[in-house]
């Protein structure tokens, strides 16, 4: 009896062992910071949250319980973000803030079809650093100190690492199709759930969502 159940558990182990597939993949990526603070003018400045393009990298491990259902684990790393733009009489000023993260997305995948796959799931993701490219235009652009500008660089970077947390947590959907053997289109969007800001005051909130758009190959 006992090497009855042995090899039933080895001939278990093997079949879900063949059914675990290993991938990479990377694509474009577009950030938002959602904040109740997005816009204001005081005065005679005015400024504003925007999207920020980045891009994402990361490998995938996937497990097919049979043709229709399977879980998908990822390693990433992404510059997501936003944009802060200022404008004062004469000179606007954009502020690209680059929060470059590693994500670890796990999902629950359904395939409606043998190319289609479905997917959702949770996601977590932790700060590998933060870096802030100011960028000048308008009439008066060129009056700004260059040492001016770095200054400033540092100075938001910093505000950045002390006042945002570390790590963030939030859901995503999306799909993928299968267009040549291995080789698959992704798309997906992440919804942040976490407050970013450490320590708020009056009821300050900030939150990511991201898109992501991208190709992959599975290796099979």
């Amino acid at each position: 009896m006992k090497k009855i159940f042995m090899a039933s558990a080895i001939i278990l182990f093997a079949g879900m062992h063949a059914q675990i597939t290993f991938g990479v993949k990377a694509g474009y990526a577009l950030s938002t910071l959602n904040t109740n603070e997005d816009d204001f003018e005081m005065g005679g400045i005015e400024g504003g949250l925007k999207s920020k393009s980045g891009f994402y990298v990361g490998a995938l491990v996937e497990h097919k319980f049979n043709s229709k259902f399977a879980i998908q684990g990822e390693l990433e790393y992404a510059n997501l973000g936003g944009k802060a733009e200022v404008s004062m009489p004469g000179i606007k000023v954009t502020e690209k803030l680059n929060l470059n993260r590693i994500i670890i997305p796990v999902s629950a995948r359904y395939y409606a079809t043998p190319e289609l796959g479905i997917y959702a799931g949770p996601y977590v993701s932790f700060k590998t650093n933060n870096k802030v490219k100011f960028e000048m235009s308008g009439p008066n652009a060129g009056m700004v100190d260059p040492a001016g500008i770095s200054q400033g660089e540092k100075y938001v970077e910093k505000f950045l690492d002390d006042n945002l947390k570390s790590t963030d947590f939030g859901l995503f959907l999306g799909a993928d199709y299968s267009v040549y053997k291995g080789l698959f289109v992704d798309a997906r969007y992440s919804f942040g759930l976490t407050n970013m800001i450490k320590n708020p005051q009056n009821d300050e909130k900030m939150k990511m969502n991201f898109l992501q758009i991208g190709l992959g190959y599975k290796f099979k």
